[in-house]
């Protein structure tokens, strides 16, 4: 069962708005919608509005529920305008549905009438969330992408017990560090450099969970004395000199996420994708090279965008440039012509690092691919 999370819509504060942050409804979107089991905010968003990241100007306080912010499968939300001549959402569940009633008369046997009476029905205890949390939530607690220099302060395990090169579950690993007991460690091995496609920098390594493991005895390096863990779980095989990370350390399901549009500024590219496939689509998690470094935050939904095929002038006419004469080619590095970039999708970030962050593709027209723009949507 999905976990329980509180979707805070910011609507305390409402700064004049661009005529881009003007919310426009969809031609077709419907006068009322049932919430369903398994609807995202963002399904729901995407069904009344072209720009689903306006959700908090849509939606506004209920004076009918005791928290506004909480939307549940089976609440119905009717599409209405404010006196002001803007569109507003709001729960209602006011349908009544008629039932049989027994009332009975002073002289003879009961007789019966019909009455409306509101259908009783228990919500779903779930609220609807932003995004699908069994998606996401192995990211949230276990991906990660260090630095060279920071992998050369984490600990790591340096044998087991049994003196293998290489474990699995019921192991016991040593760490030469001091841990700290009961606490539960990710065990990691280092995986591929990441580069920022545009300055060739180094992002840092993304770092494959290899296990978790317990810490049953705390070490004392200060006496040259390891610290023990109890692996109890293994994806692949435990090696000497994969890295241990506290599982609770800035790894934890956040209580809020806010849904907005990223800063007009921004602009990255797509640098990983956790399917490691050439192509991906919709709930596909991947990685941008911006992070908080570049005022990334939790929330931000980013446009994915492609350049149009390069185009050359070659005396044949125009030609894509893998298929103009290898003269024009070595002539012309780029396209003769400033090819549009066209949108093929959205994604929103769950979680922020200091040089890349991790999102969540939440639509794509077409299949996207490693170096897609991103920018604001």
């Amino acid at each position: 069962m999905l976990k329980k999370i509180i979707l805070s819509l910011s609507i305390l504060s409402c700064p004049l708005l661009s005529l881009a942050d003007q919310i426009k409804l969809n031609e077709d979107a419907p006068k009322t919608y049932l919430v369903e089991k398994g609807d995202t905010l963002w399904d729901i968003s995407a069904v009344f509005l072209e720009q689903p990241w306006l959700w908090p100007q849509l939606w506004r306080l209920n004076p009918e529920i005791n928290n506004p912010h909480l939307i549940y499968p089976g609440d119905v939300l009717k599409l209405v305008m404010d006196d002001k001549g803007e569109p507003m959402l709001i729960v209602d569940n006011t349908d009544a549905d008629k039932v049989v009633t027994p009332v009975a008369t002073p002289k003879e046997k009961a007789s019966f009438k019909w009455s409306p009476k509101a259908r009783k029905t228990m919500k779903d205890k779930s609220a609807v969330e932003l995004l699908p949390l069994e998606v996401i939530a192995p990211y949230l607690k276990y991906d990660h992408l260090f630095t060279e220099q920071q992998l050369s302060e984490l600990p790591h395990i340096i044998g087991s017990d049994e003196g293998y090169r290489m474990t699995i579950d019921g192991f016991k690993v040593y760490v030469n560090s001091d841990l700290d007991l009961a606490q539960t460690y990710a065990i990691y091995d280092q995986g591929e450099e990441l580069f920022d496609p545009e300055t060739e920098e180094s992002l840092g390594f993304y770092v494959n969970l290899v296990g978790t493991a317990q810490a049953i005895r705390t070490g004392n390096m200060a006496d040259s004395e390891p610290a023990t863990m109890k692996v109890t779980s293994a994806k692949r095989e435990i090696h000497a000199g994969d890295y241990v990370v506290p599982v609770n350390k800035g790894q934890m399901l956040p209580s809020i996420f806010t849904m907005k549009a990223a800063n007009d500024s921004l602009r990255g590219a797509i640098v990983k994708a956790s399917s490691d496939n050439r192509e991906f689509g919709k709930l596909e998690v991947v990685m941008i090279n911006r992070g908080a470094n570049h005022d990334v935050t939790v929330g931000d939904v980013m446009a994915i965008k492609r350049p149009s095929p390069a185009v050359l002038k070659t005396a044949d006419g125009p030609k894509y440039k893998a298929e103009a004469p290898r003269w024009n080619r070595m002539l012309s590095d780029e396209s003769d012509y400033k090819m549009p970039e066209e949108e093929l999708g959205e994604l929103i970030v769950f979680k922020v690092l200091d040089k890349v962050s991790m999102g969540l593709i939440l639509r794509t027209e077409k299949p996207a691919r490693l170096k897609d723009i991103i920018t604001a949507p």
